[in-house]
């Protein structure tokens, strides 16, 4: 049996007890060059000698059967997997009788192939090499990857404008372009929420739906949303992108918005309401569905009503393909998704996810079969920043490497849900982007494969979806 670092935590961890598996990472030894029976193994080598992991449920104790000898390599162990009591002093897994299953000196690794083990564990460590000239090449790779393309946040409400109370009581907007500008993030797409009066956290910190709304009420609230991003944009000096040659001018050091609206509520099925939207807001990026089972379709943070995409849902699509419309299926189901790669003419955009192997109900993040849906009309999937799900910079890094290996580096994005988060995110602002561009450098992605990450990919969509 083999297991994978996204395992540990999971029952099926938990069941392999007393099992015989197979396991890859790295030792973490105060002894380095020696050969050691006791180590701890993490997904990612630690950034010195004795580095250790603190999370004991994130790591595996090993006891090997002969010393291993430390070499900082990749290890690919053998033995019986053994799960202890959860106790706050120890480690959780343990392997026992552990045994190398290559030959000592085995290389034939990509870095596919390690960031596949899984996210980053060890909470001291760094995957990259941090002497003086690693660090400063890093930097200057970083920089170079903001700067050959526009970098695009595929959802974001910076400023403060997605809440029901800012907008009731006129609060001002919270600064957006000149982190944007000191980062080097040259686009956003600027989210309304277009159920916001309808929903709310609950007690178990999830979001629920809680009334039905008013006839009329989302789209009268939409038009208020709508106004308070324009009045952003008009604050902070953000140019708006209505056409392609817009975006293609979008540069690091500048700052534009895409209008885009978070669930298509306000349209109430009415599909000449998108056109509405599109000549009267600007509006070039459109998610389906958010937080309430609407006339589109279904979503997946509660119970199915329509078995997935509906066929007004389809109908927007359609309208949205024709006069050049991003068609974002964001909190939509699977089942929504297959029908929407089935109809629409362009490719489609998730914005903001993050993958997982494990099906659960009721989660926002994405089964590879999910992920490979968007890809497979020429869309892209972004990847958000919840620390709830990401411990650092280098481990959302490494998250976004385990999905280009599932649908491809053309296909993966960057959307970071700015300050629409319930809890803290690794990627707070604007200008920490440069972080996040240097830890994908540092876990092993090209200059240009960079530059697609953190906006390219998103580009091409936007290119193909607009009307010339």
């Amino acid at each position: 049996m083999r297991l994978n670092w996204q395992d540990l935590g999971s029952g099926r961890a938990d069941m392999a007890n007393g099992e015989t598996i197979e396991i890859g990472g790295f030792a973490a030894s105060a002894l380095p060059g020696s050969g050691a029976a006791h180590f701890i193994l993490t997904s990612e080598p630690g950034c010195c000698a004795g580095c250790f992991p603190r999370d004991f449920t994130a790591s595996v104790e090993v006891f090997a059967a002969s010393p291993i000898t430390m070499r900082g390599e990749l290890l690919r162990l053998a033995g019986t997997w053994r799960v202890r009591s959860h106790e706050p002093s120890g480690w959780r897994y343990q392997l026992h009788g552990a045994r190398v299953m290559e030959p000592p000196g085995w290389r034939s690794v990509t870095r596919r192939s390690v960031l596949a083990t899984g996210p980053l564990m060890c909470l001291a460590a760094s995957a990259a090499a941090t002497t003086p000239d690693a660090t400063a090449q890093r930097q200057a790779d970083a920089r170079r990857a903001i700067q050959a393309a526009p970098s695009v946040d595929l959802h974001s409400h910076a400023g403060g404008i997605a809440s029901v109370r800012r907008m009731r009581d006129n609060q001002p907007f919270g600064a957006v372009a000149t982190p944007m500008r000191q980062g080097g993030m040259a686009v956003i797409c600027l989210a309304v929420v277009s159920d916001g009066p309808t929903h709310k956290i609950t007690g178990n910190g999830r979001i629920h739906p809680y009334r039905d709304p008013d006839p009329g009420e989302l789209y009268e609230y939409a038009q208020l949303a709508f106004g308070r991003v324009h009045g952003l944009a008009r604050d902070q000096g953000l140019a708006l992108v209505r056409k392609v040659a817009d975006l293609r001018a979008a540069r690091a050091g500048t700052a534009s918005a895409i209008i885009s609206a978070e669930g298509a509520d306000f349209l109430e099925g009415k599909i000449d309401r998108v056109d509405e939207a599109y000549a009267k807001w600007a509006l070039r990026h459109l998610q389906l569905t958010h937080y309430r089972v609407n006339e589109l379709g279904d979503i997946q943070t509660e119970p199915a009503v329509h078995g997935g995409l509906t066929d007004f849902g389809v109908e927007v699509i359609r309208r949205c393909n024709r006069i050049g419309m991003v068609v974002d299926v964001a909190h939509g189901t699977y089942e929504l998704v297959q029908r929407a790669a089935s109809v629409t003419t362009k490719p489609l955009i998730l914005s903001h996810t993050s993958l997982s192997d494990v099906s659960k109900a009721y989660t926002r993040r994405i089964t590879s079969a999910h992920a490979r849906m968007i890809a497979s009309t020429g869309g892209v999937i972004g990847v958000w920043p919840p620390a709830s799900e990401f411990v650092s910079l280098t481990a959302m890094a490494t998250g976004m490497a385990r999905l280009v290996d599932v649908v491809g580096v053309d296909h993966v994005g960057l959307g970071t849900d700015m300050t629409g988060l319930v809890g803290p995110s690794v990627l707070p602002d604007y200008d920490q982007l440069p972080g996040l561009a240097e830890a994908l450098v540092g876990v092993g992605f090209s200059v240009a494969d960079t530059t697609k990450l953190l906006g390219g990919n998103y580009v091409r969509v936007f290119e193909a979806s607009m009307v010339t």
